[in-house]
């Protein structure tokens, strides 16, 4: 009896494991984090989106406080299987206006920025022939989103975890806001039909 209930401890330790083991993580900023996690939950293979701040020095940044230095970005849960980093990429790209050096659609400041941050040199790979690519398509504007190395990824929580889901939870304030913002006139003048909104 002993045996096999550890046997089966066993199974559902491995089952953990092998789940967890298809999903992976990246970051991503491209403005407000509220339109990049309403973005990216549509997305097929994604599984979870975070909003929070990335890319400073300064530990536990909040939004109402002090986030100098620090990027808004989100974190993304996928699985590889069904949605690979290339394709996350291709996906990242048309959500964002890559051009703009000042911030993203009327967001304007350092913490607005777009950037890719990369976890090792496979995603580095990636990133840098998928900014090539985009540079090709635009050989005329100059495509200022950098790509970083990825450092402490700092969650928006407490007081301030309504930004968590936000389009979810005040979808009539959160239209107004993307609507009012240009976001989607913006993308569909850089995109076109490529344009995900």
């Amino acid at each position: 009896m002993k045996s096999i209930l550890m046997l089966t401890i066993l199974a559902a330790s491995l089952l953990s494991y092998a789940s967890n083991a298809t999903a992976d993580k990246t970051i991503l900023a491209g403005g407000c984090f509220w339109c990049m996690e309403s973005d990216f939950e549509k997305l097929d293979g994604v599984s979870d989106v975070i909003s929070g701040f990335t890319g400073g020095s300064l530990k536990d940044p909040t939004y109402n406080g002090n986030h100098a230095g620090h990027f808004e970005a989100v974190q993304i849960t996928y699985d590889p299987n069904k949605v690979s980093y290339k394709e996350l990429l291709d996906y990242y790209w048309v959500n964002i206006d890559p051009f703009d050096a000042r911030g993203q659609f009327c967001d304007k400041g350092t913490s607005y920025l777009s950037a890719i941050f990369v976890a090792n040199d496979k995603e580095r790979q990636i990133a840098e022939q998928s900014k090539s690519d985009i540079e090709k398509q635009f050989p005329n504007q100059k495509v200022v989103t950098p790509i970083l190395a990825s450092s402490v990824f700092y969650p928006i929580k407490g007081d301030e975890s309504y930004h968590q889901d936000y389009y979810k939870n005040n979808p009539i304030r959160y239209h107004a806001y993307r609507w009012n913002c240009g976001r989607d006139q913006r993308l569909e003048e850089i995109w076109g039909d490529k344009a995900t909104h």
